[in-house]
């Protein structure tokens, strides 16, 4: 499946929705303003940063800019963590979560465990359009998505398959393994070490504007019908409008723990610089959780990863991350580039 395929399927949908694929609905497109523009984004968004910027410096609202942005990451089948492409639940069944929030009418929506549709952020955003709702799941939102024109798309692709085989296979039981040599390196590593990622954005207009994303297929081999942080709200991503915006990768359960989103956000709102406040939530999530066993490693480090993207209402951006090196994609309304994020533990 191409690009440009991938992006022509998003744009019918949409517009077979009612939608412009820049259009926020009553929302109208302003003009550009003085202010510098901010896109953060996980890695994994960093190939789109440019196209993204572009649409908001041509007026597009900056929620529009970012859900155009991880639809290309959505309808990837090399990333085996969102959308098309991304590694099934325990039953072989790929399952998607996102959530959207919208800074000037605060508002949002998100989807669940949706199946068979590639644009699951595309989805929350009409759950926030158009219902009175905040959250839809699994078959119900499939069928809302199916009402406003969305695809009905079979969204397991070989590669995820032959994934999602070779870890039944290392489960034992009645599954035999393959021989090595029958099965390709990425495969066996991928099945080993399961895919856990995920795609945030978060994007400041130039008139000070804020709006975020995430979308993801979840934790591989998950069991049906789990949840994880990225589609609730405060967990997986938050914004308030008058402050600042933050999202997260990683292992969402922690983040459900913690509110770790809003925790963030909030601490901007009391002064902290953002960096400043992805410091201090990461350490009081590593202190609470380190009460756990299934969450502590050896020394009492936390042994999961876990990174947030954040961006404050006058453009400061900053991400950190729980253990190890990181990074994050940034476009700071001059260049696209790749940006270190604050580890926690080394």
């Amino acid at each position: 499946m191409t690009d440009g395929l991938n992006r022509r399927s998003f744009l019918t949908a949409t517009a077979a929705a009612g939608l412009s694929p820049l259009a926020i609905g009553a929302m109208p497109q302003k003009p550009a303003g003085a202010k510098s523009p901010v896109i953060v984004a996980s890695g994994n968004g960093f190939p789109y940063l440019d196209e993204a910027m572009e649409s908001i410096r041509g007026g597009a609202d900056p929620l529009d800019a970012a859900i155009e942005l991880v639809a290309h990451v959505e309808a990837d089948p090399n990333d085996h963590s969102v959308g098309y492409g991304g590694v099934p639940n325990e039953d072989g069944v790929v399952e998607l979560d996102s959530a959207v929030m919208h800074g000037p009418t605060h508002s949002a929506g998100a989807v669940a465990s949706i199946r068979d549709i590639m644009h699951p952020a595309a989805v929350a955003r009409l759950v926030m359009r158009r219902t009175k709702h905040v959250l839809l799941v699994g078959e119900g939102a499939k069928r809302f998505a199916l009402a406003h024109g969305f695809k009905e798309e079979n969204l397991l692709t070989d590669e995820a398959r032959q994934i999602w085989l070779r870890a039944k296979e290392q489960q034992g039981g009645y599954w035999v393994p393959a021989p090595p040599e029958e099965v390709a390196a990425n495969i066996r590593a991928e099945a080993t070490d399961l895919t856990t990622g995920t795609i945030h954005v978060s994007a400041l207009d130039t008139h000070g504007d804020l709006g975020c994303v995430t979308t993801t297929s979840g934790w591989g081999m998950k069991i049906p019908g789990r949840v994880g942080d990225s589609p609730i709200l405060g967990a997986g991503l938050y914004l308030d409008n008058a402050v600042g915006s933050c999202g997260s990768t990683g292992l969402g359960e922690i983040n459900l723990l913690n509110c770790a989103s809003y925790l963030i956000v909030d601490e901007m709102r009391r002064g902290k610089q953002v960096k400043d406040a992805l410091v201090a939530a990461l350490k009081h999530i590593a202190d609470v959780t380190s009460r756990n066993p299934r969450y502590r490693g050896e020394g009492g480090r936390p042994n999961y990863g876990v990174t947030f993207y954040a961006v404050s209402k006058d453009g400061q951006y900053a991400g950190a991350n729980m253990v190890g090196g990181a990074s994050m994609a940034v476009h700071d309304g001059n260049e696209a580039k790749m940006v270190d994020c604050v580890p926690i533990f080394e």
